[in-house]
């Protein structure tokens, strides 16, 4: 009888433990999308607020350090904390997720991660760091999948969306050829495959028209051809959403707005919020018959206290809208979101100006 019982708990056991290492565990949250509207588990987002332009939208903030690090011993000390004076990865990744709960509470419902990250000191070219989840050969490395995933998992049980960015200017070299570009890309999805998370939308490159990436094909002139094959890769019927943004101000070329999921647009360096409204409208009319939705997840102005605003533009134009915060000269370690080593709190007059809008925006 003992003998049994034992039997049955290891084969139930095991088929558990598969169950989970194959994916085949239920997601909590499924991002989808239905002509210009993002829906998660098949609602519209913000369905009970009482403004109904933010239904449909996502609200996200640029959080593209979450599994940061710096494998040049001559410049991760760039980046130590005040409090201990060293640099820790797992600490970087940990508070990220401590903060993410109260981040959702205010009505955020995506943010934007980069395997390659982004510039640890707000603008400015790389000067020696090196951080990228992917080797030379295009292979994962473990310790920075590993630090994604229990982001992944958290916005999972939170019902978040991840805007999952692949590659990022200043970092994009260290990958040989074009051969270890198409490695990182089919690596990344089959690993994403494998995990039972469906509330991924991806982002091949950050600013493809930025004139810094070194290899063609992340370059505005091909990188359709990643969204093609990202398109390409489903497993049980199933495939990620997929687009790639564009510099601050610059609206995406034909090639890419013919086979995107939905646009990815940046606000950073417009200073006029009528601006944005036409950027909105003209992809509108560039797009012509296809109707996906519109997403700003980069934008560096603010104004949240004025009438006219960029993130108050873009919801008017029915885009989403995405906060950018990196840490000005001489601020303290507790400002910004982009730079070096983060505070994920809200605890900046920034922040809270922006999550507070958030929340206005949202309110049931």
């Amino acid at each position: 009888m003992r003998t049994t019982i034992f039997v049955v708990w290891f084969l139930f056991a095991t088929i558990s433990f598969a169950v989970e290492r194959i994916g085949l565990q239920p997601p909590k949250t499924v991002v989808s999308i239905r002509q210009d509207k993002f829906y998660i588990n098949g609602e519209i987002t913000y369905t009970s607020a009482a403004d109904k332009r933010v239904r449909g939208l996502l609200f996200n903030s640029r959080m593209v350090q979450g599994i940061f690090d710096d494998e040049n011993p001559e410049t991760v000390t760039l980046w130590n904390y005040p409090d201990t004076r060293a640099w820790s990865p797992d600490r970087n990744t940990e508070e990220f997720v401590a903060a993410m709960k109260t981040w959702r509470d205010h009505g955020l419902l995506a943010f934007t991660i980069n395997l390659q990250g982004g510039s640890p000191v707000g603008y400015g070219n790389n000067k020696g760091w090196l951080n990228s989840a992917f080797d030379v050969d295009g292979n994962l490395k473990d310790a920075y999948v590993k630090r994604l995933e229990k982001i992944l998992r958290e916005a999972d049980r939170l019902g978040m969306v991840v805007i999952l960015g692949l590659f990022y200017f200043g970092q994009d070299q260290h990958l040989k050829d074009e051969s270890a570009i198409l490695r990182a890309v089919d690596t990344t999805l089959a690993w994403l495959h494998e995990l039972p998370y469906r509330n991924i939308l991806i982002e091949i490159n950050n600013e493809c028209d930025v004139n810094q990436y070194d290899h063609d094909i992340l370059k505005p002139d091909r990188v359709h051809e990643l969204i093609l094959r990202v398109k390409g890769i489903e497993r049980d019927g199933y495939r990620f959403f997929v687009s790639t943004s564009y510099a601050g101000g610059s609206i995406p070329r034909d090639n890419v707005l013919q086979v995107s999921d939905f646009v990815l647009i940046h606000g950073n360096g417009v200073s006029d919020p009528k601006r944005i409204t036409q950027m909105v409208e003209t992809v509108r009319s560039k797009l012509g018959e296809r109707n996906i939705p519109i997403l700003f997840n980069e934008d560096d102005h603010f104004d949240f206290d004025k009438e006219e605003n960029n993130m108050d533009a873009a919801v008017r134009a029915g885009a989403s809208w995405g906060y950018f915060d990196y840490r000005m000269s001489g601020e303290k370690f507790e400002d910004g979101f982009q730079s070096v080593p983060v505070d994920w709190t809200i605890n900046s007059e920034r922040k809270r100006a922006f999550f507070q809008h958030v929340r206005e925006w949202t309110r049931e």
